[in-house]
């Protein structure tokens, strides 16, 4: 008989207090064992067990994962994986499920990779500031790299095509190995200390963490931070990443590519100078039309200013004046010669008692005029001059003496306004209505 006072479970909701409590106290971990089992079903999820020489434990990476491992798992390959520890409540298995793994042996050298590069970046050697961009052109170049790789291949490739007239010196190192470190920091710190080259580029191909170790070692990383040329890197593949390239100016994926952004393309550079070279064609062509231009019109302006020229020109003006009098002349003449015909014709056509008559009443109405016009001119200025006396005597000081006030003037003529003005004793004269009166002041 089952004890009320007790809690049940069903087996679903056991295995779910089980996956919580498993994935609540084991953070993500990292373990390091032997595939077996391993499986790839046609969903693209990866099963295999991690198993020492005691225990195995069940592991799944699931596909979005599984697609970017850069080896193919197989039974017996030691590897480094990690996770994190749950439950598949299903089954009532526990599992790992695992979000990265990489063959046994770099799983160390990634956790120093890590903590250094979390130790240079606090420095601020990776910062974007303080990183310096590439010369517009570069002249000459210096590639550090292995003399019988294949990057160098690629590089010296890519540059005589692009650019032919580049520069290129191939500094040898050694570029894996114990050595290589200590090399490559003294091949770079020879080419600073030389002044002859705009750019630096380390480059070598691809290979696994280990291959790339000599990259991630920190006097390295100090060393291209100190050069004072712009630094470029291309080490590895493009999915490889090594300190090296986080310090470098400028990082490119592929050895073939840094040449590309280090040069530009000869035939681009060509089309460039064309279009230049025909620019300056059509302004040296505006140019020299427009001082044509200047040209003719200096030349005009100085065959007018010529001697010579403006003798010609005065004498055509004379000439056409003289023309011009002439004409007026003649057409006064001929409307004179019409008048004396027209009033002869008149004096046919009337009789001369009459036409003197009227002429005579002509005269006498015009000698009436102008007496009659200038009547009405005096007339009108002598109302004018009339309102003028009036306004002239109401501002007049001698109309205010009239009416009984006195103009009080010292001896030298001064105004007197003020008895401030004057002292005791001091003569002054009063300027009345009808004369002046001398005073002395008591």
């Amino acid at each position: 008989m089952t004890d009320p006072a007790r809690d049940v479970l069903t087996p679903s909701q056991l295995n779910t207090l089980a996956r919580d409590l498993l994935e609540s106290a084991f953070p993500l971990i990292w373990v390091e064992g032997e595939l077996g089992n391993v499986t790839r079903p046609g969903s693209g999820h990866l099963y295999f067990t991690l198993k020492d020489a005691r225990a195995q434990v069940r592991c799944a990476m699931f596909k979005p994962k599984s697609q970017w491992l850069k080896f193919v798992p197989r039974e017996g390959l030691r590897v480094m994986a990690r996770g994190r520890l749950t439950l598949y409540e299903a089954r009532g298995d526990y599992q790992l499920v695992i979000d990265h793994l990489e063959e046994s042996g770099e799983g160390a050298l990634r956790r120093a990779f890590e903590e250094l590069k979390a130790k240079l970046s606090a420095e601020g050697l990776f910062d974007t500031e303080r990183k310096r961009p590439l010369p517009a052109h570069v002249h000459r170049l210096a590639v550090i790299t292995s003399p019988t790789g294949a990057a160098v291949r690629d590089v010296l490739s890519v540059l005589s095509r692009r650019f032919p007239l580049l520069e290129v010196d191939v500094l040898p190192v050694q570029v894996q190995g114990e050595s290589a470190p200590a090399q490559i920091v003294a091949m770079l710190k020879r080419a600073a200390a030389s002044g002859r080259y705009d750019a630096v580029l380390i480059t070598r191909g691809g290979g696994s963490l280990e291959d790339l170790w000599a990259f991630n070692q920190e006097p390295l990383v100090r060393a291209i931070a100190a050069t004072p040329m712009p630094v470029v890197s291309a080490i590895g593949h493009e999915t490889d990443f090594t300190l090296a390239d986080f310090v470098a100016d400028l990082r490119a994926p592929t050895p073939s590519a840094a040449a590309e952004l280090l040069v530009p393309d000869h035939r681009d550079l060509q089309a460039r100078l064309n279009a230049l070279e025909r620019r300056l064609r059509m302004l040296h062509t505006h140019r020299l039309r427009q001082a044509m231009q200047r040209a003719d019109r200096a030349a005009l302006r100085l065959n007018a200013l010529h001697p010579q020229t403006r003798l010609s020109m005065l004498k055509r003006r004379h000439q056409e004046a003289v023309r011009r009098l002439n004409a007026l002349w003649r057409d006064q003449q001929q409307r004179r010669n019409a008048a004396l015909r027209h009033a002869a014709a008149v004096l046919r056509s009337h009789q001369p008692q009459r036409r003197l008559a009227v002429l005579r009443e002509r005269l006498r109405v015009l000698g009436v005029r102008p007496q009659a016009c200038v009547a009405r001119t005096l007339q009108r200025d002598a109302l004018k001059l009339r309102g003028l006396a009036r306004s002239l005597e109401a501002v007049s000081p001698l109309a205010t003496v009239a009416r009984g006030y006195a103009i009080v003037t010292r001896e030298d003529g001064t105004l007197v306004r003020s008895i401030a003005q004057v002292d005791t004793g001091d003569a002054v004269s009063a300027r009345l209505g009808d004369g002046e009166i001398k005073l002395r002041v008591l």
